[in-house]
This record gives structure tokens, C-alpha cells and sequence, in this order.
């Protein structure tokens, strides 16, 4: 691990530097301990423990499933597994949306049971009131605009939003609305690259793109993605930076045959007994029924 990566706690704070000294902010996301210890070691500034693990780690076809409590269990042994980068945990559906009681106490229990630093919640003004509630309880509350997933049911499936210059305004109005909140930066995904671009320009918190173009703050991207796990209908905006499905395959192929081979175990994976108490072993008779030898 590089020394330097560790030598300070990534914050909320942080987020605001780097928006003012125009520095990116890199983000992905983990489900479990080793992933968010390897993400954490290589310098990643925060780590998302997403809703998204509905659907590449318990199989769903959507984010919709997903409930507190296994959100909680996922968040619990990422943060294990982190120390330096800002440990960021979704507020999955229905968690959240019948009032701000309910936010509340969501966003809570993802702070003093999971451990997260910040929360991140979807919509726009609909959702400000929740924001504001949550934060001043002293919770940090990242927002998410544009393809939200968790409303992928109203938007008929996984389209780009903010293609119209009316649905790019009311997209802009979600963003300072939530700003006004008290939001410490806003996700944006699934929106076209010059209306994310517009509304970076038009914050003064980060944004943080997932199919939004350059022009953000800094990005965001699933793991699933970025190491080749999510093999079918992987986003268009999703970019591969290894196969680790292939070589997941490859592997598990090699160890059936040489499992079928006999050829696994061989002398270096096996433990042995001293030639003197192996003999010891054969001339002690059973005391079970006698018929060792």
C-alpha cells in the first residue's frame, strides 16, 4: 500500500476542496469487505455501498428489492474494510420517501449501525424536505438526479433523462434545490453531457457523474462493471477496465479438471505425518472396535 494514499481521512470537507481547487473526485462502489479494503488501499476517495447491489450481488432485476436490513449487512463489512476513503451508504426504496420522520430514521440507522459517513438518497425537490430533516441531525446527505433507479418503473425502464429543454430545467431546479437542502454534492446519472456539464456550472457543491459526460465534478461507477463481473446488458456509459468474469471462468475450469484429474491436491497443498508416528498410528490399536492395522 502507497503511504502516502493513507495520509489523510477522505470527508465531506474534502469534497468541497477538491470542488474549489477544480480537482475530480474518483468513486466506486463495494458490497463486501475485500473489495472495499482493495479500493480503499488504492486511493479511491470514496466508496459507494449502492442499492445497485439488489441486482450484482442478490440477483434482482432491479434496485427495487432491496431492503434497509440487507443494505445494513452489506454496509456493515465494507466498512471493515475501509479506513481513508469517505464510506458512502444508499438508502434503498421506501426507506425514505413516506416522510421525513421515516428519513430520519433511516439515515440514522445507516450512520450508528453500518458506520457510513454519508447517505445518498434519490429524487429531487420532492425529496428536500427529507434532505434538510437529515441534515440537521448532523448526517452528510449526497443527492442523485436524472436516471434514478429507484424510478425506473415511472420512467417505463432505463432511459436518459433531461433530453428536452424543459426536462434538462426541472433537472437544473432539482440540483439547487437539493444544494439548498444541504446537500454536500449531487449524483448525476443517465443525463446528456452538456445539461450536467450546465448544472456542475451552476453548483457550488461537486457532482459526481455516472453517465453524465466529463464535465462533473468527479465519477462514479458500479465495480461489477469495472472488472468485467456484469457481462450482459452492461450500460453503454459502464467502461471495462478488466475481465475478471473470463478469468473467474478460466479458473474454476482448471480447478474441476485437475479435481477430476486427481491431479489437486498435489504434495504442496498436503499435509504430512512424521514417518515415526505414522507407524505409532498403524501398531495403536482401535479402541473403537479393534480392526485397525
Amino acid at each position: 500500500m502507497n503511504s502516502n494514499l493513507v495520509a489523510h481521512k477522505i470527508t465531506v470537507a474534502t469534497f468541497a476542496e477538491k470542488r474549489r481547487n477544480n480537482e475530480a473526485i474518483a468513486i466506486l462502489t463495494a458490497y463486501d469487505y475485500t473489495i472495499g479494503r482493495l479500493l480503499d488501499e488504492c486511493g479511491i476517495d470514496a466508496i459507494l455501498v449502492g442499492d445497485s447491489l439488489a441486482m450484482v450481488m442478490l440477483g434482482h432485476v432491479n434496485t427495487l428489492s432491496v431492503t434497509l436490513e440487507e443494505m445494513l449487512h452489506h454496509i456493515r463489512a465494507v466498512r471493515r474494510g475501509v479506513n481513508r476513503a469517505l464510506l458512502i451508504g444508499d438508502l434503498p426504496f421506501m426507506s425514505y420517501q413516506v416522510d421525513e420522520s421515516q428519513a430520519l430514521r433511516s439515515a440514522g440507522r445507516l450512520v450508528q449501525e453500518g458506520g457510513v459517513e454519508a447517505v445518498k438518497l434519490e429524487g429531487g425537490r420532492g425529496i428536500a424536505n427529507a434532505v434538510r430533516a437529515i441534515v440537521r441531525a448532523g448526517i452528510p446527505v449526497q443527492g442523485h438526479i436524472g436516471l434514478t433507479p429507484q424510478s425506473v418503473n415511472m420512467f417505463g425502464g432505463w432511459k436518459v433523462q433531461g433530453r428536452t429543454a424543459t426536462a434538462a430545467s426541472r433537472l437544473l431546479d432539482d440540483a439547487l434545490s437539493l444544494e439548498d437542502a444541504g446537500c454536500f454534492s449531487i449524483v448525476i446519472e443517465g443525463v446528456p453531457a452538456q445539461v450536467a456539464t450546465h448544472i456542475t456550472e451552476r453548483l457550488s457543491i461537486p457532482t459526481i457523474g455516472i453517465g453524465a459526460g466529463v464535465g462533473t465534478s468527479g465519477q462514479v461507477l458500479v465495480i461489477h462493471d469495472v472488472l468485467g463481473l456484469c457481462e450482459e446488458n452492461q450500460p453503454r456509459f459502464a467502461k471495462r477496465y478488466a475481465d475478471l468474469g473470463s478469468n473467474i471462468r478460466e479458473a474454476a475450469n482448471k480447478y474441476r479438471h485437475e479435481v477430476l484429474a486427481r491431479a489437486f491436491p498435489g504434495a504442496e497443498q498436503a499435509y504430512a505425518m512424521s514417518p515415526e508416528e505414522w507407524q505409532i498410528f498403524l501398531n495403536t490399536p482401535s479402541t473403537a472396535d479393534g480392526r485397525r492395522g
